[in-house]
């Protein structure tokens, strides 16, 4: 999860309130000071931990809470609020033709965000393209020809020409028809005169509508020095945090955001070039409280649903709820599982599964669940099509074949059949749940009681409605 050891931490704190219907000022300034050396070791700068810690010691004791509202909830709020204002709105970026310009210093994932964002613009109808102006690192141009390649997007470099301006101009030209341009400059180790000099001529020639800061999420107090340096040369409209999928603190790119006056265009949270959310703060802070996301959690399912239709053109999800529950169905869902992402990202998504809940599973814990989804789907590649469709005829011989012919044990696939009957009793479940209407109340029912002790996370509408 993104700055997972910051989301811990801060639910840690909050759960020392739970069982209290008031809150005293010695709880109050317990859980400011536990709220302070929280994003102090998440690299927050301390500036803006005063300020925030101050704002939230303010509200708790001067607001009235609700009525009937456990000082756990009404803390929780206080804090949600306080971070979704000091990170502020997503970036702007409107669905139509511009050009981004991507800055950054080497190693921060530059060239990788601008495949991602290029496959995430295509997927909203646009036709992206990528310019890679970096002739300094080796291999620049190598590794964005391959990331573009698997985005699907259009690409121009040329690294028989060692002038990025040059490249940078031509590069408009040979991509004219495409409806976003995403230029891609050089880094250095640190924030030299070259580097500076470099990239205001770039931006001289591409104009850009928007120029992004990419920073990685463990960049930590250099992050503000850094974004300075970068705003006054070209100024900074927004920034894309990467790498969050690591043990990354990410408090430092939060103070870059700040810093610039600027606000998060992207999350980066792993390697693929669809591994990239647009940042919407409501969501974020959900999650980082362990409160889900439903919005980013709808916008998986229904990528992750596309891309199993087009591999299986005859497999319709809904059949399920209609008529028999086989293996086909279960390792298509388990496809569609794959296709959302890491395990331990789609939990925090989900109200009332992240943050505490994930919080006390061993770490390893999400990876065994991974690796024991993949042994499952190569048991049922070394199944029959007519044992896939009736598995409760597999029958010890049969188990014994099925093993040696997925090099897994005799316990494996057993664990795989028993799996697979609570799977099938709970769609028996659905399907005795009558009518459409009643299928649509009892979701809405689910989702307005979701998110344990702080609410829903509907939408974009924040937890708390």
């Amino acid at each position: 999860m993104v700055l997972d050891d910051l989301g811990s931490s801060l639910r840690g704190t909050l759960d020392k309130l739970r069982g209290k219907s008031r809150i005293s000022e010695e709880d109050v300034e317990e859980i400011v000071k536990e709220i302070q050396r929280s994003l102090i070791s998440a690299d927050v700068d301390i500036s803006l931990v005063q300020e925030l810690s101050g704002n939230i010691k303010e509200r708790a004791l001067e607001e009235e809470p609700p009525a009937g509202t456990p000082a756990r909830d009404f803390v929780l709020r206080i804090v949600y609020e306080e971070l979704v204002d000091l990170i502020g709105d997503s970036t702007e970026l409107p669905l139509e033709e511009q050009t981004i310009l991507l800055a950054g210093l080497q190693g921060s994932g530059k060239t990788t965000s601008a495949a991602k964002m290029a496959w995430w613009f295509s997927t909203k109808g646009l036709r992206p393209a990528v310019i890679q102006t970096d002739t300094f690192r080796p291999g620049a141009y190598e590794q964005a020809e391959e990331m573009t390649e698997r985005a699907e997007v259009d690409f121009y470099g040329n690294p028989d020409n060692d002038d990025p301006v040059e490249i940078a101009r031509n590069g408009l030209e040979a991509t004219s028809e495409a409806d976003v341009h995403i230029v891609d400059t050089a880094g250095r180790h640190a924030l030299e005169d070259d580097l500076i000099d470099e990239i205001e001529q770039i931006e001289g020639v591409v104009e850009p509508d928007t120029s992004l800061l990419v920073l990685d999420a463990a960049i930590g107090q250099g992050a503000k020095d850094q974004a300075q340096q970068f705003d006054e040369s070209i100024g900074i409209d927004g920034v894309v945090i990467t790498k969050l999928d690591g043990t990354a603190k990410g408090g430092g790119a939060l103070t870059a955001v700040d810093q610039t006056d600027s606000s998060i265009a992207f999350l980066g949270t792993g390697e693929e070039v669809q591994d990239i959310e647009r940042f919407e703060p409501d969501g974020f802070i959900s999650r980082l409280l362990g409160m889900g996301d439903l919005s980013q959690l709808a916008e998986r399912v229904e990528r992750a649903m596309e891309q199993t239709e087009i591999e299986e053109d005859d497999w319709d999800p809904e059949d399920m709820l209609q008529g028999q529950f086989t293996l086909n169905d279960m390792q298509k869902q388990m496809e569609a599982m794959n296709n959302m992402g890491p395990l331990d990202q789609v939990m925090d998504m989900i109200p009332g599964f992240g943050g505490g809940i994930k919080d006390q599973l061993p770490d390893d814990a999400m990876d065994v669940t991974q690796e024991r989804m993949r042994t499952f789907s190569v048991i049922m590649d070394s199944m029959t099509e007519a044992e896939k469709e009736y598995p409760k005829a597999i029958g010890a011989s049969q188990i014994e074949r099925i093993a040696k012919g997925s090099g897994t044990s005799e316990e494996q696939v057993r664990e795989l059949l028993q799996q697979y009957k609570m799977m099938e009793k709970t769609i028996k479940q659905f399907q005795g749940m009558g009518s459409e209407q009643e299928m649509q109340r009892m979701m809405k029912q689910m989702q307005q009681q979701g998110g344990g002790g702080g609410g829903g996370g509907m939408g974009g509408m924040g937890p708390f409605g």
